[in-house]
């Protein structure tokens, strides 16, 4: 389990911590059109998941919540936070970056890059109005429900 492991804990909010990766998402949202001009499409791919991965982890620790496991941090954003839609935007770019990382016999259409590029806009424009929005009172019941998910491990 991930909270026996000490990757998966409650901690305080931080809004200094979570500036910091929304910044590391926007630098790879760059760096993964920078790719695509450059022809690098498979590096894109891996550049538009990390900077949803990036805006993920930006949310979750400003709502105190600490998650060293990518797919863990999906199924929060599913389970905890209740949004299945963006779960669904991020898993897919989690496999595609997986199979073009990972594996050789996958070949990167610039259509295909630039739409996860799209994809990539779209979910971190999502997860930073859910950021700007958070309220204390929002982050204490995401921080108990957490905190319940845990207890039952």
């Amino acid at each position: 389990m991930l909270s026996d492991e000490g990757r998966l804990r409650v901690v305080p909010p931080s809004a200094e911590v979570s500036k910091s990766y929304l910044e590391k998402s926007a630098n790879s949202l760059r760096a993964a059109q920078l790719l695509i001009e450059a022809g690098l499409l498979e590096e894109s791919v891996s550049m538009s998941y990390y900077s949803m991965y990036h805006c993920l982890t930006a949310l979750l620790r400003g709502c105190g919540i600490k998650c060293e496991n990518h797919t863990g941090s999906m199924i929060i954003l599913k389970e905890v936070l209740g949004n299945d839609k963006l779960y669904e935007i991020i898993s897919n770019a989690k496999r595609e970056r997986i199979d073009k990382q990972y594996f050789i016999d996958f070949a990167v259409a610039e259509a295909d890059a630039l739409d996860l590029v799209e994809s990539a806009l779209y979910f971190t424009s999502r997860l930073r109005l859910m950021i700007d929005n958070l309220k204390t009172a929002e982050i204490q019941d995401i921080n108990a429900k957490m905190k319940e998910v845990l207890a039952r491990e």
